[in-house]
């Protein structure tokens, strides 16, 4: 099979995502809100996906693509056989007021670099998901979409007949395309899309300037961290796992799900990640979300949420044509219905940061004891409780080591509150479950296979097995630990060094591809058991299953190296981050910016 890879780049403001192929099209874009209808969704249907496109009228036009350095600022140069001509597309964001300006519009400008290039712009949005086509009302310098939720207007100073129209035309000087939802742009758009643009540049590198990095993969942690950071929400702080739905674990497999949603696990960790390279903002805003989340009648914490903090997004199959052919497209997740009871270690271990460290004495953040005590509470509740696991098995549930593992997590990490609090009691309690976990953990071990399976009771091997050496449960210079490592590798490594999550079947047969965030656990398990010339080279291998931009995909097809999944996934590029962190830190290598 040929390689596949995703050819597109992402940008946004974290009040929207819109992701623009390389050809300068903007092949999805949800709006309102990360987990809105798309307005542009020609990623799963051409015909019904609506369409913003810029183009050449030159058939054998090339293109190149790449990000204003260290931005979300994003540019597609055309070399046609007329000339050339630079689109640069990107989402407002910059300090205002001592607030974040993030509103609902994209920004195209479209600039001559040479000769007298002929070009064509679309713009064709639609709603609820391609079933409503807008009525087109021309305004004197716009024209405005009418019939979707709310007023989507496109002021330009482009010939409005030659866009409704698709009429080709000759570029001579730079125009300017700024697309808005509900409020719509009133100055001058010219001044207003370059001084924006200058603005939100500057925004970025200053992001980036703040940063902490190593000197080790500087670049691809760079682009992680800024793709990481458009993937919170601001408005209420969730972090979505990807903003895609239905981009297939590999082709024709029925494994499309949507990942527009803040899973508790995928959220502990990106807000690591971002927290590890020095940024706190981020878990701010998350504490707030978790406040304010709803929970079930038992008290139950789902695994999954919408950004907004609510429940209801059923699981639902719409009529699309899927990407490349692949359906169902399913908009909602089932997950929401699991029960994922490590999701009570992983809000303990995310918002430890903002309980225990003093930098967070100034950033607005509630420490809230009465929260830390009820997910204690529900880690002693579901001690011996069978779940979905991580990997959210639909018809299958066991008494999984990953969630023992994050019971185990979770109960260090309010033992860690409770000392810094004062509070006994809590520490008392905390300090009962470690032992009770890790009890549980031990069950998982198999003494004939020397390492621990994914659940107790059975001898399947578990890719998250990885982290009980990388997050500190097994001793990492201890033979159990590198027997265990020994016994995965044996199992779910490949020939090129990536890894499967699992080899067994579940409920859509045997995996095809591997999952990428498991080979970037194996970086880090090598690092942390001394293979630290192993791990640099693993790594460094990892790093050619990105796209041209340096973006990772959910799944890594092994033999051919093709990108799957929904895209960008956050768990990847967290795996990236982490892993060259790992690798840094066992070098001995500096830090290149503070």
């Amino acid at each position: 099979m040929k390689k596949h890879s995703y050819n597109l780049g992402i940008i946004g403001n974290c009040s929207f995502l819109s992701l623009v192929d390389d050809k300068a099209n903007i092949k999805w874009q949800c709006w309102p809100k990360f987990d809105s209808s798309f307005i542009f969704g020609s990623l799963l249907d051409e015909a019904k996906g609506g369409n913003f496109s810029i183009s050449s009228e030159d058939e054998n036009a090339t293109t190149r693509q790449y990000y204003v350095k260290n931005t979300n600022v994003l540019c597609t140069e055309f070399e046609t056989g007329e000339g050339s001509f630079r689109v640069t597309d990107f989402a407002p964001r910059f300090e205002q007021f001592e607030r974040n300006y993030r509103p609902l519009m994209l920004i195209r400008k479209i600039e001559p670099i040479n000769g007298t290039p002929k070009i064509k712009v679309v713009c064709n949005p639609v709603g609820d998901y391609g079933d409503t086509k807008p009525e087109v009302q021309f305004g004197s310098n716009h024209l405005r979409y009418a019939g979707l939720d709310e007023s989507v207007r496109l002021t330009t100073d482009i010939s409005l007949n030659f866009i409704h129209e698709e009429n080709p035309f000759v570029l001579t000087e730079t125009k300017y395309l700024i697309l808005t939802w509900g409020v719509p742009l009133e100055g001058s758009l010219a001044a207003t899309a370059e001084e924006f643009l200058r603005k939100t540049i500057i925004y970025w590198q200053n992001w980036i300037k703040q940063c902490s990095i190593e000197s080790y993969m500087q670049e691809e942690i760079i682009r992680s961290a800024l793709t990481l950071k458009l993937h919170q929400y601001e408005d209420t702080g969730a972090v979505i796992a990807s903003c895609t739905t239905s981009l297939p674990e590999h082709h024709l497999s029925g494994r499309n799900w949507d990942y527009r949603y803040c899973w508790m696990r995928d959220s502990y960790y990106t807000l690591e990640a971002l927290n590890q390279i020095g940024h706190f903002e981020e878990i701010k805003g998350y504490s707030g979300y978790i406040e304010n989340l709803a929970r079930t009648d038992d008290k139950r914490y789902n695994p999954v949420y919408t950004i907004m903090g609510g429940q209801d997004f059923e699981e639902r199959i719409i009529d699309l044509a899927g990407y490349l052919g692949n359906q169902p497209v399913r908009i909602g997740n089932q997950a929401k219905e699991h029960i994922q009871n490590d999701v009570y270690g992983q809000i303990l271990v995310s918002l430890l940061p903002a309980y225990v460290d003093e930098r967070y004495i100034h950033q607005g953040v509630v420490r809230n004891s009465k929260l830390v005590y009820e997910l204690l509470e529900s880690i002693d509740r579901t001690m011996d409780e069978p779940d979905a696991g991580l990997w959210e098995f639909r018809n299958k549930s066991q008494k999984h080591c990953y969630t023992f593992l994050f019971h185990w997590a979770g109960a260090n990490a309010a033992k860690k509150i409770a000392l810094k609090l004062g509070d006994d009691e809590m520490l008392k309690i905390s300090e009962k479950l470690i032992v009770d976990a890790a009890n549980q953990i031990e069950k998982c071990y198999d003494y004939e296979l020397k390492a621990y399976t994914q659940a107790i009771g059975t001898k399947n091997m578990d890719a998250s097995m990885l982290q009980l050496i990388t997050m500190g449960y097994l001793d990492s210079k201890s033979e159990k630990a590198a027997l265990h490592l020994k016994k995965l590798e044996e199992e779910l490594k490949t020939p090129e060094g990536l890894f499967y999550r699992y080899k067994h079947a579940d409920d859509f047969g045997e995996p095809e591809n591997t999952f990428l965030v498991c080979s970037f656990w194996y970086v880090e398990a090598l690092a942390c058991v001394g293979r630290v010339s192993e791990a640099k080279t693993t790594l460094e291998n990892l790093i050619s299953y990105t796209n041209h931009l340096g973006m990772f995909s959910e799944d890594v097809h092994a033999s051919t190296g093709s990108q799957w999944g929904n895209f960008p996934q956050t768990y990847s590029h967290v795996g990236l981050m982490n892993s060259a962190s790992r690798i840094s830190k066992s070098l001995g290598l500096p830090n290149f910016l503070s």
